[in-house]
């Protein structure tokens, strides 16, 4: 049997993402015998900063990336919308398997929607997207900070200490939590996040062979459409305080972009969308089309207000 070490977070999700990946190997490779290597990451590590202030930023990945340039790991498993918009010299994106699903979700007690939260009920969650978009719907909901792991989330709902979440419906049904899910938002109007629903594995530059076994896993169109939406995120010079949507499909060959930046104030929005073969020259059409409405101000303004909000906490 080939040896095959595996790098990935310790966490309930991370560890089911890695175990399919592992999974998939297996059926394309029987000889390959993978095997998991836990790696505490920053974000494992600091758990009172909020993720708006460093999403995008390596905070899950930086560990894991280092482990796979030391040699302590051959492969890594991340969700791709950790990973920062610039990629790691000596690394490679080896594959991006087929998208799961992108949307956002809400998870609230006695069922309800986003729409019939009573007025000043307490909404968690962890994005400035997120807390945008909810303001720009429901302006008398509280938005709250959130982190922990996608079972801790749940349970401060069903627990009573939040009325409603907003998180990633990937997340929720890899975990076989799916049937605390409330209402599902479409991914057209309440945009998620960049790659969103996304798996992306890396090896090292330089290794052919893992590269080439990897390569069976990447799906054609999962991957036009994150970089498409990464691109958006990297032109625009986004990051960890830049409340930024992107939704990409594929239909017919053809791919198309929909991305927005949103007013942290009231939720409204710079919008734009394109169309054509090439990831990169579309994400970077619809940046630039953003840049062109003001959407450099809305991100401004989103750094403005976290530099603000560090400083009152420090």
């Amino acid at each position: 049997m080939t040896p095959l070490r595996l790098g990935t977070r310790g966490s309930a999700l991370a560890l089911w993402q890695s175990r399919h990946i592992a999974e998939r190997l297996a059926a394309i490779r029987p000889d390959v015998a993978v095997t998991l290597v836990e790696i505490e990451s920053t974000g494992d590590r600091v758990v009172d900063v909020p993720l708006s202030h460093v999403e995008g930023t390596g905070f899950f990945t930086a560990a894991i990336e280092r482990a796979l340039l030391d040699g302590q790991v051959d492969i890594a498993v991340h969700s791709c919308k950790d990973l920062p918009v610039a990629a790691t010299p000596g690394l490679l994106l080896a594959a991006i398997p087929t998208r799961g699903p992108v949307e956002d979700v809400l998870v609230a007690r006695d069922g309800h929607t986003l729409a019939t939260l009573p007025a000043g009920a307490r909404v968690g969650t962890c994005s400035l997207r997120r807390t945008a978009q909810i303001r720009g719907r429901r302006p008398d909901l509280v938005c709250v900070p959130l982190r922990g792991n996608v079972p801790t989330r749940v349970a401060r709902v069903t627990g009573g200490e939040l009325d409603a979440i907003v998180l990633a419906r990937a997340g929720l049904e890899r975990l076989g939590l799916g049937a605390h899910i409330t209402e599902v938002f479409d991914a057209a109007d309440f945009l998620p996040a960049p790659a969103q629903g996304a798996l992306a594995v890396q090896c090292r530059a330089g290794d052919a062979a893992t590269a080439a076994l990897l390569a069976a896993l990447d799906d054609a169109d999962s991957r036009a459409a994150t970089m498409a939406e990464r691109e958006s995120l990297h032109v625009l010079g986004g990051g960890c305080s830049a409340p930024v949507g992107a939704a990409a499909m594929v239909r017919g060959g053809l791919l198309s972009l929909t991305a927005a930046v949103f007013d942290l104030a009231d939720g409204r929005a710079v919008r734009a969308s394109a169309a054509g073969p090439t990831p990169e020259r579309v994400g970077a059409d619809v940046a630039h089309a953003m840049l062109r409405q003001g959407a450099g101000a809305l991100i401004d303004a989103s750094r403005d207000a976290m530099a603000a909000m560090e400083g009152a906490s420090s």
